[in-house]
Parts: structure tokens; C-alpha cells; sequence
């Protein structure tokens, strides 16, 4: 399906279509345009992507993906995709254009994590992602992508899974040269990472080598805490929901308007203490800012934005006096 063939109108869109495509999977929803999800599709982001960056291999993957399940529907359907890999407003308008030279109806592309507010419904929000890395994003009155944070697991991505794990192995090795008895934070990464004392878990961490490696063992930081009561454990927690709050409040100074915050990732939905954390810094910092936690998959966000560009494409059409038939 190209663009040389004839754009429908809006009157013409019967369905749309919601995709969030993720480093590992990609999960596609499709709905009647004003009606419940019919169909709810995952698939191995591998099994129709090439390498990141090369948006016309992905627009030429996309749309067959979409064509193999959706067939001949697909030109009755707007199509939104929030992906991994797009991480600028330029990089997403590629993607679009080059989705457009396949598809016949409206398409938007938004990063993967622009996906969580409207997931919650929230139309003035900032979307936060807090699992294996951590990043802040929203869009100013000009429509373009405004990030915070997301630096990677070595650098930054504070408060996610490998940050948590740095900054706690940090305060346990401070804790020692400090002259302190291990303490149950400390006694639980030892016994994570194989090590029996502060040199063999500083060589453990250095000798990582992915984010896998030091993550998995966040939920040791978080028992440290609900369970034995560490000190250490509390304040590196605390320390991650202010690290975190940090990221709005730079959005915020960039001019970004939102009175909201969404949350979602494997870390910021499970840990009931990390949410505590944030909650409490913006309450302090931002008190006019709400926190949500996201409890629907990110794919309906897809699904919402693919509503409100049918949306706009009607409202335009309208305002041209032009024929939606």
C-alpha cells in the first residue's frame, strides 16, 4: 500500500490502530473508532525490524506487520506508533514520513514513552519511565519532544533498576570507609553479587557488563528496606525519588506546562516505596503536580493518539471547508 493511492477522508476511517514497539517486543492494538480494543497482537520486535536508525526499513517493516493482520482494513485506519529508537522530534517525524509513503490513512510517531499519559488519559501530563533505565518526556506548544534524564546505566537513568544497585553498592562501600559494620543493604549485595566483602562487590559491579547485571538485584534494595529496615537502603530510595522529581522540575523550567506527572515501568509500578519517594518531592517541590502511576499497558496510550489524530484530521478538513466524504 503507497501514497500514491487515494487518501480517504475522515469519514472514511473505520478503525484505528495503536503500536508501542519496544526494544524486545512490539505489541499492536486495533480498535472501531469509537468502540472497544478487538484485536490485541504481540510480537517480537525482532521478527519485522532491522537495526535502529534506519526508519525506511521500519516504515517498510510496519506496514507489513500491519498488513499481514489487518489486511484490507488498514486503509481504513489511523495508525499511531510510539517506538523505542526514535529519541528526538526529528527522528520521529522520519518515521513518520516514511510510515506515510506506505499507508494510506493518518499515522503519528511519538517515542515509546510519550505513550504513558495518554494511556492514563491525561492530557496535560509529563510521561516518566522508571524500569531498566528512567527518562522524562512531554511536548511543548511548538509539538516538539522535550526530554529529561535517560543517559544510560552507567551515567545516569536515576532511579531505575541499575541506578538503584549503583547508588546503593555506593553507599554501602561509603558506609565501610566510614568505618561502619556492614549493614543488611550491604549484607544483601554481597550475597547477590557472590562477594564477601567491599573489594570483591566493588569488583563485581565494575565487571558488569550490561544493565541486566547490575538491575536484577534492585528488589534486594527494596527488601533492605521493608524488611530489615536499612538505613541506607531508605535513603538511597529517597535519594532516587528526588533524583526523579528533578527531571520534572527541569521540564518544567524549559517551559513545559503539565499539571500532572504519569509514571509506568517495572520498577516505578511494583515498589510501592519508590512511588512513596516521588510523591513526596513533588508534593514538596511541585505541589500543584500530580503523580499517577500507570496501570493500563502503554499500547491503549497508542490507541488514544490514534483517536485524536482523526481528530484533528476531521477538525482541519472542517475548518478548510473541505468534503470528509
Amino acid at each position: 500500500m503507497t501514497a500514491d493511492a487515494a487518501v480517504p477522508g475522515t469519514a472514511s476511517i473505520s478503525y484505528v490502530v495503536g503500536i508501542d514497539v519496544g526494544g524486545t517486543k512490539t505489541r499492536l492494538m486495533r480498535a472501531p473508532i469509537d468502540g472497544e480494543a478487538m484485536e490485541d497482537i504481540v510480537v517480537s520486535s525482532s521478527s519485522w525490524r532491522g537495526p535502529l536508525g534506519d526508519f525506511e526499513a521500519d516504515a517498510a517493516g510496519l506496514s507489513r506487520l500491519l498488513s499481514d493482520h489487518f489486511g484490507s482494513d488498514l486503509a481504513r485506519s489511523a495508525v499511531a506508533v510510539g517506538t523505542h529508537g526514535c529519541e528526538n522530534t526529528a527522528q520521529c517525524r522520519e518515521l513518520e514520513s516514511a510510515l506515510r509513503r506506505h499507508l494510506i490513512g493518518p499515522v503519528c510517531v511519538v517515542n515509546d514513552s510519550e505513550l504513558i499519559a495518554p494511556a492514563m488519559g491525561a492530557e496535560r501530563a509529563i510521561g516518566m519511565v522508571v524500569g531498566t533505565g528512567s527518562i522524562a518526556t512531554a511536548r511543548d506548544q511548538r509539538d516538539e519532544l522535550v526530554t529529561a534524564g535517560g543517559w544510560g546505566w552507567i551515567l545516569g537513568d536515576e532511579g531505575s533498576a541499575p541506578a538503584l544497585v549503583r547508588e546503593a553498592t555506593r553507599a554501602v562501600l561509603s558506609h565501610l570507609d566510614d568505618g561502619h559494620p556492614i549493614d543488611p543493604l550491604g549484607q544483601r549485595l554481597m550475597a547477590a553479587f557472590g562477594a564477601s566483602d567491599g573489594d570483591e562487590l566493588a569488583l563485581a559491579l565494575t565487571q558488569a557488563t550490561s544493565p541486566d547485571d547490575w538491575g536484577r538485584h534492585a528488589p534486594e534494595v527494596f527488601a533492605a528496606a521493608e524488611d530489615e529496615g536499612s538505613s541506607l537502603a531508605t535513603r538511597v530510595i529517597s535519594d532516587a525519588g528526588v533524583e526523579l522529581a528533578r527531571l520534572v522540575d527541569r521540564l518544567l523550567d524549559r517551559g513545559i506546562r503539565a499539571d500532572a506527572v504519569v509514571a509506568g515501568g517495572s520498577v516505578i509500578e511494583n515498589q510501592p516505596l519508590l512511588q512513596q519517594a516521588l510523591r513526596h518531592e513533588l508534593a514538596r517541590t511541585h505541589p500543584d503536580v500530580a503523580l499517577t502511576i500507570l496501570d493500563q499497558p502503554p499500547v491503549v496510550g497508542a490507541l488514544r493518539l490514534a483517536r485524536r489524530i482523526v481528530d484533528v484530521d476531521h477538525q482541519h478538513t472542517h475548518q478548510n471547508g473541505k468534503s470528509s466524504t
